[in-house]
């Protein structure tokens, strides 16, 4: 039998369990609705101030926005349209300021297309100076490392895949290193710009000059398709550029071609990949266009440290324009028909599919996915900022928890006078 005073107890409990007295009720505020997110169209993503400039300049780009996260302000223009960001060097800058302008609120990036583009170093067996890649893989420079000179007898440089115990095995294991782009995408974007006069200088053609027995080095600047090998190493000379061509080959299955390398893009793309899962962009819609401020290797007859430490001829300048001028051609073909390319398809004759692209793993779908869903909706923010501890819905819940109370507490008082 219950005692009725351990009755009462649990009856207390009960009731502090349920009820938390209001204090000072007081009329909340009328809730004022969010604002409407900015429909991106298109984002640009560079990696320094120096890269930007043309583009802020030249496509007005002049209002600033700062972003957490993101180390400066991102721009845009005039009509929130179209979105400007320096993303910062190295594969985790690049990465972290990507992930953040994709969880922003008040940008609306589900149907804008990326355009990534920067300077970057060019194997001269494929293009020269001033040269535009558009790519179909990024590949970023995961891989197992020992220093060549305790390496076995007979191999090329110290450098070879996760998992495997040679510089260059018959196959690898799919990693999380490779990033296909949209090839109809791409190949609509080099269609747009294959036939564009890059601009040159006399300085430059000389500089080409040296690479005798380099024939696509020695070119005028001209727009390619070409991959992009993406690496927080600085690196440079021959030995590191056939590496760097036998590792874009092996993680593509051969399909790919190493033109360009960086120290972001594979960073970006796995902040994209992963917006993409949780649909905040649209990973078919991405571009990555790198234009070549050096070569990755020295010219015949030259060191490979006295190489890397020469100066860019002109500096970055070649670079900066051809990016500007081959992406703001496609940027500007995307704008012009966005009733098509909202859709996903920026011209009418080539359907955008996602056969090619990287395949997220499906989230799970148990109770606990569901519930932190339901906790991230519009609607259960409402509920939290409605049901504020001074507001009348509180206060009547607190009544109601009682109620609760004191009816439990009769409930055992009975079944204890029963007993």
């Amino acid at each position: 039998m219950v005692s009725p005073n351990r009755s009462s107890v649990i009856a207390v409990l009960v009731a502090l369990f349920f009820v938390v007295a209001p204090a000072n009720v007081q009329p909340q505020p009328t809730l004022q609705p969010l604002p409407k997110p900015w429909p991106i169209r298109a984002v640009i993503v560079v990696t320094s101030p120096g890269e930007f400039e043309l583009w802020g300049t030249r496509e007005h780009l002049t209002e600033a926005l700062d972003v957490p996260g993101v180390p400066q302000p991102v721009h845009t223009n005039a009509k929130h349209t179209v979105l400007g960001m320096v993303s910062g060097g190295t594969l985790i800058n690049a990465s972290a300021s990507t992930m953040a302008i994709g969880l922003d609120p008040r940008l609306d990036l589900t149907h804008a297309y990326f355009i990534i583009t920067g300077v970057a170093g060019v194997d001269p067996e494929d293009a020269s100076i001033g040269s535009a890649a558009w790519a179909n893989y990024v590949i970023g420079d995961v891989m197992s490392e020992i220093d060549i000179r305790e390496a076995p007898t007979g191999w090329p440089y110290g450098l070879f895949p996760v998992g495997s115990t040679q510089p260059n095995p018959s196959t690898v294991s799919p990693g999380f290193n490779v990033f296909p782009l949209n090839a109809k995408l791409v190949a609509w974007a080099f269609e747009q710009t294959r036939g564009l006069k890059i601009p040159d200088d006399p300085d430059a053609a000389a500089f080409r000059a040296a690479y005798v027995g380099y024939p696509n080095a020695q070119r005028p600047p001209f727009v390619l398709l070409g991959d992009d090998f993406a690496s927080d190493h600085y690196w440079h000379g021959k030995i590191l550029t056939q590496f760097a061509n036998n590792f874009v080959r092996l993680y593509t299955g051969g399909k790919g071609n190493f033109v360009m390398t960086d120290m972001e893009d594979s960073g970006i793309m796995n902040a994209l990949t992963r917006l993409a899962g949780i649909h905040r962009v649209d990973i078919n819609r991405v571009l990555v266009l790198r234009t070549a401020s050096n070569y990755s290797m020295q010219a015949p007859g030259v060191t490979a440290f006295d190489s890397l430490e020469s100066p860019y001829p002109g500096g970055s300048k070649f670079a900066n324009q051809s990016a500007w001028l081959c992406g703001s051609t496609v940027l500007h073909a995307i704008l012009s028909h966005w009733d098509v390319a909202f859709g996903g398809n920026p011209i009418l004759d080539a359907q955008i599919t996602s056969a090619q692209q990287h395949a997220m793993p499906d989230s799970p779908k148990g109770f606990k996915h569901l519930l932190f869903g339901i906790l991230q909706t519009p609607a259960w923010r409402g509920f939290k900022r409605v049901v504020h501890p001074q507001s009348a819905v509180w206060s009547a819940l607190s009544w109601l928890g009682w109620i609760v109370a004191i009816s439990m507490w009769f409930l055992f008082k009975r079944r204890t006078n029963t007993a």
